[in-house]
């Protein structure tokens, strides 16, 4: 085997055996992330939205599943917003204009956010899979994890966020 190709292995498998040790799980808390409005003009803590029901949803434009679940998160957040839902959308993509090209074909009607140059909130989430989806109760807990998108799983995820709201 070529020597390039060891290094390369060994340093792929060293970043996820280390992205598995500090991954977020469910009943951590929230990791502390600040992230870029996608217009620019707007910073977002996400601490600082401690007291809401969180939908956290990493995405990227080239993810066919991110595709599907947008009409999903436009949905949440019409229904729930007034009831205390905030649904935040973390886009990964390198290059802004990916972004905004999907944006276009596929609007949100959420809060949109960029992660970092350095990926560093999507690293202290540990985003396993496109779109990789974290719920966050209003004490800033991790409830539920949920990794891909598809539609027949909308009304399981309806449910919990029924149930956080809920709770006070």
């Amino acid at each position: 085997m070529n020597q390039r190709i060891i290094i390369l292995l060994c340093s792929v498998l060293a970043l996820g055996f280390a992205q598995t040790l500090t991954a977020a799980e469910q009943g951590d808390a929230m990791p502390d992330c600040t992230l870029a409005a996608a217009d620019g003009a707007t910073a977002y803590n996400l601490k600082s939205l401690q007291g809401k029901v969180l939908y956290v949803d990493f995405w990227a434009s080239w993810c066919g599943p991110c595709a599907k679940s947008f009409p999903f998160l436009n949905h949440l957040n019409h229904q729930f917003k007034d009831r205390g839902l905030q649904v935040i959308g973390i886009n990964l993509d390198e290059k802004p204009a990916d972004a905004q090209d999907f944006l276009a074909q596929y609007p949100a009607e959420f809060t949109v956010a960029e992660a970092n140059a350095n990926q560093q909130c999507a690293l202290d989430f540990g985003v396993k899979a496109m779109p990789s989806s974290y719920l966050v109760d209003r004490k800033g807990r991790i409830r539920h994890i949920h990794l891909g998108f598809k539609s027949g799983e909308a009304e399981d995820l309806t449910a919990l966020i029924e149930q956080l709201i809920a709770e006070h």
